[in-house]
């Protein structure tokens, strides 16, 4: 018989004296802590394919249930063999953060609170700690402190969000409710994006009705920054509603896009203004890397990641938009069973998509506590700093070549010479690249840069430390050493293009 619901505190005040189905709670933590505290001694890559797992996890639905605690352990033992170990020092495959403990452990809490972070009445703590987070936010990014800040999932959503207050911002200025009316009918909305901006935007951009192949592509040079000087021509042709989406941190060289040009053409239209920033707008909290986003505090909107510099989990990123106005337009939601908005200044669920969702402020702000102003700092520099020094212990090697100016975190590397042609470029490079992943010490990936295909490292793993940068050379020169059926070793660092 279910006990009395009366107020007042829990009989069970400590774990052995709580009741048994939340004895999961403490398994859980008891494995969690035991995979991340042996990650560093094991191959950095998965033990078991895709396949494989499909076969060890495949089954009939079961007739009757388990004890949680049972459950738990068989997916430990099950799960672990096919988990790739993203939080390894030596993970360098994409642009990911390693998951700080601290944000974990917040992370952990906003499932057990098991709060709805839609409205202050629903959730009084998560309201009040998105707000205090999102000032930091805009503290530590020196963007402009009356900025709205929707938490969402990360930069996909975080585009898609900004640029839907974007959207409809712009086509108010020609008269028309898109937020309302839709689009039938409405004003074309022009929009110009770089030849290399990420996918996420135009992801963002087919969701909201935009197009994909609609975007006026602006050429870009050769480490992917977005070239004024065709922006200006482009949008000389045209006039009407229009949206320019800029980019800090272009994923595989790290660049920035001229931001102060960018805006200078944008405004003189009355454009609309995004920068897609995932990684690179946390230059912003380093003062030797801040002048790679100048001016970019002018723009009208930003998304960025939290589970890339900041460190949190995953379901973790920003849409910043400076009209807040504008984003409770095309986010705000509205029933009569939801609690009443009150005189609030800030409401949760009118600067996302969603309704229900998980206090996903909470990792936010126990990891920009934990970190202070400094430590963010910190990690920005010691990444920037570890890239560098990888490619210059790199560099000096024959059939090595630095593709990038390494003016971030990221490292786009070429094996082969320049005569043997990008196809058989490719095969080394993606030779050298699986023999790594056989390995096991690295994990990197490879993508297409103009007519290479290259390795990428992505810098920026918490665990990382500038010890690691010449073991981590070391191993991918000895693994070009045996692709290339020659001793190659870096006799003499290369130096190697650094932020002025």
């Amino acid at each position: 018989m279910r006990k009395s619901l009366s107020p007042g505190p829990h009989p069970a005040t400590t774990w052995a004296d709580a009741p048994d189905r939340y004895d999961v709670l403490q398994a859980a933590q008891v494995h969690a802590s035991a995979y991340r505290r042996g990650l560093e001694e094991k191959p950095c890559t998965p033990k078991q394919s895709y396949r494989e797992m499909l076969q060890v996890f495949s089954e009939p639905l079961p007739e009757t249930g388990s004890d949680g605690s049972e459950v738990l352990n068989e997916l430990v033992a099950r799960g672990e063999q096919g988990l790739t170990p993203m939080t390894h020092p030596g993970f360098f495959g994409w642009v990911l953060g390693g998951s700080s403990p601290v944000g974990v452990a917040a992370d952990w809490l906003a499932s057990a609170w098991g709060q709805n972070a839609a409205f202050h009445t629903s959730s009084p703590t998560a309201a009040a700690v998105e707000k205090i987070a999102a000032g930091w936010l805009l503290d530590v990014l020196h963007l402009p402190e009356q900025a709205a800040v929707g938490f969402v999932t990360g930069a996909t959503v975080g585009n898609f969000t900004a640029l839907a207050a974007a959207r409809g911002a712009v086509l108010r200025r020609a008269g028309w409710d898109a937020d309302n009316d839709g689009l039938f009918g409405a004003p074309p909305i022009t929009v110009y994006a770089g030849d290399d901006a990420h996918t996420s935007v135009f992801s963002a951009l087919g969701y909201l009705g935009l197009g994909r192949n609609r975007v006026r592509r602006v050429r870009s040079d050769d480490q992917g920054r977005m070239m004024a000087t065709d922006l200006a021509r482009q949008m000389a042709e045209l006039n009407g509603p229009s949206i320019v989406i800029a980019q800090a941190g272009q994923i595989n060289t790290g660049a920035f896009d001229p931001f102060p040009d960018i805006l200078e053409i944008a405004k003189s239209t009355n454009a609309w203004v995004h920068v897609d920033g995932a990684f690179g707008l946390w230059a912003r909290a380093h003062p030797e890397y801040r002048f790679l986003t100048e001016g970019v505090e002018h723009a009208d909107s930003w998304a960025v990641d939290g589970h890339k510099w900041l460190q949190t989990p995953f379901d973790s990123g920003y849409a910043i938009v400076r009209d807040r106005d504008s984003l409770q337009r095309a986010m705000s939601i509205d029933a009569s069973y939801l609690p009443a908005v009150g005189e609030a200044d800030r409401i949760p669920s009118f600067l996302v998509p969603e309704l229900s969702r998980r206090a996903r402020g909470l990792p936010t702000w126990a990891m920009l506590k934990s970190l202070g102003r400094q430590g963010v700092e910190d990690l920005v520099g010691r990444h920037c700093a570890i890239a560098r020094k990888i490619a210059e212990h790199l560099g000096s090697t024959d059939g090595i070549r630095i593709v990038n100016d390494v003016v971030l975190n990221q490292v786009i590397i070429s094996f082969g010479h320049p005569e043997q042609g990008a196809a058989q470029r490719k095969a080394l490079t993606e030779a050298v690249i699986a023999r790594l992943r056989d390995d096991g010490s690295i994990f990197v990936g490879g993508a297409r840069w103009r007519d290479d295909w290259v390795m990428r490292i992505s810098v920026i793993c918490d665990a990382t430390q500038p010890a690691d940068a010449e073991p981590v050379a070391d191993v991918i020169l000895k693994a070009w050493a045996a692709v290339s059926g020659g001793t190659a070793r870096a006799a003499t660092p290369v130096a190697i293009r650094t932020p002025d």
